[in-house]
């Protein structure tokens, strides 16, 4: 499906209505968001690799192109590579909208088999840049250049490091092709530790956390520079990372414990912890994160986004917290469907108080600091 000239104008109808009728489009698309965490690579990897990747600038069924980030002032983000399981994705939201729920994570993945997948996406990604698209950033002051030159910038990021092997030379080829963010697992177990299954209510605190192959990766990300994400990894995984690793603790896409009890969410004590290593955590969109009852339904007001915006900034403060959409990977708030829709939750954001200020500190500039420190560059 193709973002047609109707489209964009709807938005501009839409946001007219929300300001009494008066346009304030260009003011509610600024400041851009960078955003910590998506997974269009997956989609049109899905959609059929290299051959789909013109649909990222003509428009296509999904959250994030170009079209949509020009309508929504989306300045890139973290785009994940991520190795799919064979799941059943219909049980699986099904069972997600049942008041308790403790869904089964897949097998672990073998290198072998994960290995060729993310290459196809780093592909994908490459190929987009290539079509000028998005560029392909390894230092903040290349996004800051990019966002300021109208751009697209793009951080290559894994979501689970099944392509990484044992011996770590991967990573290393990796990170000079551009790898600069990796989380060690996405939920189902690694060779490097283990995650957090989707069980609601439940804490964090299941399992085992990091392997050795897993203290082992994160001193090499921290001698490389890569970021270490925190976001699906089980509560011992956190605290193995928090006393091993030299950087600031960083969850790319999480949300608060205290306001939706959910395994996937991070307890006051750890955002006491992220807090005081200087790091960060951005916003997940994910409805079942949001919700106080854990459920994967879409009407979620944008006020529940707020109160957890809200306890991120009071236990992390304002330089701290930022946004982590989940887009194309997760079911979002209707009103935030895809990137074209963020210029309702800038709107939001300031009706609730949020300064100009803090708006573009959560929006993006929260981000470049903590990755300026991070990557020290």
């Amino acid at each position: 499906m193709h973002i047609s000239v109707v489209y964009e104008k709807s938005w501009h109808k839409l946001i007219r209505c929300c300001l009494g009728g008066k346009s304030h489009l260009n003011s509610q698309t600024t400041p851009l968001v960078f955003d910590g965490h998506n997974d269009v690579l997956l989609k049109l990897y899905r959609a059929g690799g290299k051959s789909a990747a013109d649909t990222f600038v003509s428009g296509r069924d999904g959250a994030i192109d170009v079209k949509r980030a020009h309508v929504g002032g989306f300045g890139g983000g973290f785009f994940a590579v991520y190795v799919p399981s064979p799941v059943d994705l219909d049980f699986k939201m099904q069972e997600m909208t049942k008041p308790r729920y403790d869904l089964p994570l897949p097998e672990p993945i073998d290198w072998e088999d994960a290995f060729p997948v993310a290459m196809a996406q780093i592909a994908i990604l490459f190929d987009l840049q290539e079509r000028g698209a998005l560029t392909v950033c390894r230092t903040a002051a290349q996004i800051r250049e990019t966002l300021n030159a109208g751009k697209m910038a793009a951080i290559l990021h894994i979501e689970g490091a099944e392509a990484i092997d044992a011996e770590l030379n991967t990573l290393d080829v990796l990170y000079q092709a551009g790898l600069r963010s990796i989380g060690p697992v996405w939920s189902r177990s690694t060779i490097f530790g283990h995650g957090v299954p989707f069980r609601y209510p439940s804490d964090p605190d299941i399992g085992d956390g990091l392997t050795d192959h897993g203290l082992r990766l994160i001193r090499r990300c921290n001698q490389l520079g890569i970021m270490i994400d925190l976001s699906h990894l089980n509560e011992a995984g956190f605290w193995d990372v928090a006393r091993h690793s030299t950087k600031p603790l960083v969850a790319t896409h999480s949300n608060a414990h205290a306001i939706c009890p959910h395994s996937r969410n991070l307890t006051d004590k750890q955002l006491a912890a992220i807090r005081e290593s200087d790091g960060m955590v951005g916003l997940n969109f994910a409805v079942a994160f949001l919700r106080a009852d854990g459920r994967m339904l879409a009407d979620v007001p944008l006020e529940q986004m707020l109160r957890h915006l809200d306890h991120l900034i009071e236990h992390l403060g304002e330089e701290r917290v930022g946004l982590g959409s989940d887009y194309d990977g997760a079911v979002v708030p209707e009103d935030l469907t895809s990137c074209a829709g963020l210029p309702m939750l800038r709107l939001a954001m300031a009706r609730h108080g949020y300064s100009e200020a803090l708006i573009a500190k959560l929006c993006h500039e929260n981000w470049l600091r903590v990755l300026e420190k991070t990557w020290g560059q």
